[in-house]
């Protein structure tokens, strides 16, 4: 409904460029470094484990998991999970992304506070912004701007996620290029460039997520101001 009206795409266009970009960009590092082979000709499952073992995350568990560009930690059961091209794979762009993973892992052993929010947020946000539609569509539906600014105050919970986020990926990503670096995974500063070039491009995606989400409440917030003069 809102995608096609042209204010929303007043609102929306500089974080859809940037989305765009940040995708393009992943695409671009991922494509060009996943077929290049690190120097240490290591799997991701032996960087990972090479890592978590240095890091005294032994209890950490490794598995293999569906899909392309599925990689993530679960704190909850303390397990890395890797896509195929991620798990065996010897390339450049599988240190990157393994070394990200496992910054995520480092900042649950160290109780990193930002993960931690980002962690109680997560059933909030779910449902902030599946409610949150539903009552600021149904608000402007009967014409009513309490409902509209009661979607307002619910879809907010998910653009603070993503604001939570943002700072929690980068500093995964930080932990990531000082990890590579300190065990030597990283031989040569050609390659330390291409892993920083793999987790610059990720770390866009989530820049331009907090975007879309806050031009989305910008819209929302704009439609609701409207409603409440007309009233």
């Amino acid at each position: 409904m809102f995608f096609f009206d042209p204010l929303y795409l007043l609102f929306a266009a500089p974080a859809l460029v940037v989305m765009f970009y940040a995708q393009a960009k992943v695409r671009s590092a991922y494509g060009k470094y996943s077929r290049v082979k690190n120097m240490k000709g290591i799997t991701g499952y032996e960087a990972a484990r090479t890592l978590l073992d240095v890091h005294g995350l032994g209890q950490v568990k490794i598995e293999e998991h569906p899909g392309v560009l599925t990689d993530h930690y679960d704190p909850r059961r303390k397990v890395l999970r890797f896509s195929r091209d991620i798990y065996g794979s010897a390339s450049v762009a599988s240190l990157g992304i393994v070394a990200h993973e496992i910054g995520h892992a480092l900042q649950d052993q160290l109780g990193y506070a930002p993960m931690r929010v980002r962690a109680a947020l997560v059933p909030v946000a779910n449902v902030g912004s599946s409610l949150g539609y539903i009552f600021f569509i149904l608000g402007v539906i009967v014409g009513v701007a309490g409902l509209v600014w009661a979607g307002v105050a619910l879809f907010s919970a998910g653009v603070l996620f993503s604001l939570v986020t943002l700072p929690v990926e980068l500093d995964a990503s930080r932990r990531a290029k000082q990890m590579l670096q300190a065990t030597g995974l990283v031989v040569s500063a050609e390659e330390g460039r291409a892993t920083s070039a793999v987790l610059s491009a990720a770390a866009l995606t989530y820049v331009a997520a907090l975007l879309q989400a806050v031009a989305s409440l910008a819209y929302f917030v704009f439609l609701a101001l409207g409603m409440s003069r007309r009233d």
